[in-house]
């Protein structure tokens, strides 16, 4: 990471500031964007992404803070400029920005639901579609580089159907999907696009997610350490990585890639509209998977071999809390 300069969205905590130290311990000229608020977005406090910069100079790195909030379309336009004004050029965006209301749907306000969608979603297009203009009118002058994004997402939406978690899944969702429309067009200016989705990391957001607590490292690095995503963001990164368009699960030391959406089994007819009672016969023959099974599944370790049983208990305690 030697002399690239990368923007770093919600890197005054977690996950994104785990980032934003590894890569200035890296060589990587380093924007620390992060206004400072909650974890559903209300207040701020400047010094959350101070106080980060002020780690990484201490160590003999270098980085600016930005408290622009990825939401408003021209403060992501401004952390772009603030890369460039800082250290001359621009070369990766790490879309980590998220907040989060965790509430059951009956109880999630509309507030409550464009408040996530807008950071998390909106906040990614806008920084990543002024970090593409800067890059399209560079190679317009003939300045080429190697230029990344990475953009990212969680099993909340890919994996895992998490109850309260109806804007953030599908924020992150729609993310992922971007991410791959993204990768097609910007192919075009040398610009690769990926998503990391760490899943069963400790952090602010995922307090309350079954089984974090009864997850523990065991010796070594801690399998649920924010720090555990850094060294594949720095990856997709760095000057020469081929992937683009991919999406990589990270679960302590395990790396996954995810293929999406995939067709299944299906049932055809020829000629003439199905019925509802030809349908009920086919479709409930099925193999059909079960959200309960799958959140088990997705959960597994954490909640030692969870059931169905005991994911719907688990479920309704948490919803009528």
């Amino acid at each position: 990471m030697s002399g690239r300069t990368v923007l770093v969205t919600g890197a005054g905590r977690g996950i994104g500031r785990a980032e934003a130290l590894y890569l200035a311990a890296e060589g990587a000229n380093v924007v620390v964007n992060d206004p400072g608020v909650e974890i559903d977005g209300s207040g701020g406090d400047s010094r959350v992404a101070e106080a980060v910069v002020a780690e990484i100079v201490g160590a003999g790195g270098r980085a600016v803070a930005d408290t622009g909030s990825v939401a408003v379309w021209d403060d992501a336009r401004r952390m772009v400029d603030v890369a460039v004004e800082a250290f001359g050029d621009l070369h990766a965006v790490v879309n980590n920005a998220a907040i989060e209301a965790s509430k059951a749907l009956e109880r999630l306000t509309e507030r409550d639901f464009d408040a996530v969608v807008a950071v998390k979603l909106k906040g990614t297009f806008a920084v990543s579609r002024w970090a593409a203009a800067y890059w399209r009118d560079r190679a317009a002058a003939g300045v080429t580089s190697d230029r990344a994004i990475v953009n990212t997402v969680s099993g909340s939406g890919l994996l895992n159907p998490l109850p309260t978690h109806s804007g953030y899944a599908a924020a992150n969702a729609a993310v992922a999907a971007m991410s791959s429309v993204h990768a097609v067009e910007l192919a075009r200016l040398g610009v690769r696009v990926n998503c990391v989705s760490p899943s069963m990391v400790s952090t602010r957001l995922t307090a309350g997610v079954p089984g974090m607590d009864r997850t523990a490292g065991a010796g070594g690095i801690d399998p649920t350490a924010p720090v555990v995503v850094a060294p594949l963001v720095a990856y997709l990164a760095s000057a020469g990585c081929p992937l683009t368009g991919q999406v990589l699960s990270v679960r302590g030391g395990a790396i996954t890639v995810n293929v999406g959406w995939s067709r299944g089994a299906e049932v055809t007819k020829s000629g003439g509209l199905w019925t509802v009672p030809e349908l009920a016969a086919r479709l409930e023959t099925l193999d059909l998977e079960d959200p309960f099974e799958r959140l088990a599944s997705a959960l597994d370790g954490a909640l030692g071999g969870a059931g169905r049983a005991q994911i719907e208990t688990m479920v309704a305690d948490q919803l009528n809390a």
